[in-house]
């Protein structure tokens, strides 16, 4: 509820300007809130979350090829750079559930417990949705250039920004705004070609009045 009330007074003081794109770790509220105010706009999700949790199901040294298998592919999503490998990378889960898919469907009967039955492999169907039931926020990235695949870098710079903010108190909102919009944007540019980058970003946002958010 408290990344929708943001979101909506950001959508205020933004007013017609709308950004080019969003990247989220995809939590169900800030989904929720894209949906309703910024439904438009590429949302992309952070692919450092999405591998990180795959980990957290399939874990290094499983006794299953199954699952070790699964980690590979999931851990090859971060490095992702064009389209053709992004086609390459669905031909391996393809390849994955042809040879063990039936795992996702085995059974294991309950017995003498309250439940009558689960499935066996639970950490294996667990990480085979979260790469192929909505793969499409996947690759926004790949669509839009200025757009990250991850969030990453911003995640350490939280109690940077409260610093900042709090040396300037006297900034109104849509000044804070503004002010947070050109550090992140500057923070990131660490060579010649991120500044020439930059440029060219900033001239097109001139035609276009747009601009790209970070959600954490």
């Amino acid at each position: 509820m408290a990344y929708e009330i943001d979101l909506k007074r950001f959508t205020q003081l933004i007013h017609s300007t709308f950004p080019s794109g969003v990247v989220s770790d995809w939590k169900g509220s800030i989904v929720s809130a894209m949906t309703i105010y910024l439904r438009s706009i590429p949302h992309q999700r952070c692919l450092t979350h999405v591998v990180r949790e795959a980990k957290r199901y399939l874990p290094k040294y499983s006794p299953f090829e199954a699952t070790r298998e699964l980690r590979h592919i999931a851990r090859s999503l971060i490095h992702i750079k064009t389209k053709q490998e992004k086609w390459r990378w669905m031909g391996q889960l393809i390849r994955w559930e042809h040879i063990f898919g039936h795992m996702l469907k085995e059974r294991t009967k309950g017995g003498d417990t309250k439940k009558k039955w689960w499935y066996t492999h639970g950490n294996i169907r667990a990480g085979w949705r979260l790469l192929t039931q909505t793969y499409d926020p996947f690759f926004e990235y790949l669509n839009h250039p200025y757009i990250p695949h991850s969030i990453n870098s911003l995640e350490g710079v939280n109690s940077q920004i409260k610093t900042k903010l709090a040396n300037h108190r006297g900034m109104k909102t849509k000044q804070q705004v503004s002010f947070l919009f050109w550090y992140l944007t500057f923070t990131r540019a660490t060579s010649k070609q991120d500044l020439k980058k930059l440029w060219d970003r900033w001239k097109l946002m001139k035609k276009s009045d747009s601009a790209t958010i970070y959600v954490t």
